[in-house]
């Protein structure tokens, strides 16, 4: 799935990005800064429902919301990797057990702990095209091994 939008578009973008995704728990967001990775995943944090303030998970390095789906409440962890400096700070953060718990999670900067990903995990590229235009990629991780390895050819 390969959409280009506006900000103002990004409802209709979260409702079709949770009908595509199916059963699918753990997504990792890939994109340069500024790209628009926490304004997308407030987008979708906000389509499942969460009323809780989404930010920045930057200095926290995780942060969880709550939402209510089929009567039962449901978290989701938004978990920022950018400020870590190996997998042994990821874990004793707490990242690696938001990653299999079950739940949604959301995850910034995943390149720099791909050891702690499965290939269930969905990746979601986000590429600015100008200043209020943004393409947004949503790969399996065997196409986007496929499209990572493209793009270096």
């Amino acid at each position: 799935m390969e959409m280009q939008l506006s900000i103002d578009q990004l409802h209709e973008f979260a409702a079709a990005f949770w009908q595509h995704v199916n059963e699918a728990k753990v997504f990792l967001f890939h994109g340069q800064m500024g790209a628009g990775k926490t304004t997308t995943i407030t987008a979708l944090c906000q389509y499942k429902g969460v009323k809780q303030a989404i930010s920045s998970p930057t200095f926290s390095i995780i942060n969880e919301y709550n939402f209510q789906e089929g009567g039962q409440s449901h978290k989701i962890y938004h978990i920022d990797l950018y400020r870590l400096k190996d997998l042994e700070e990821m874990v004793a953060a707490g990242v690696e057990d938001c990653i299999y718990s079950g739940e949604i999670c959301f995850v910034e900067w995943p390149h720099k702990a791909p050891e702690l990903f499965d290939e269930n995990v969905i990746h979601v590229v986000i590429s600015p095209i100008d200043e209020q235009t943004r393409s947004i990629k949503i790969l399996t991780d065997k196409a986007f091994n496929a499209h990572s390895m493209a793009e270096q050819l």
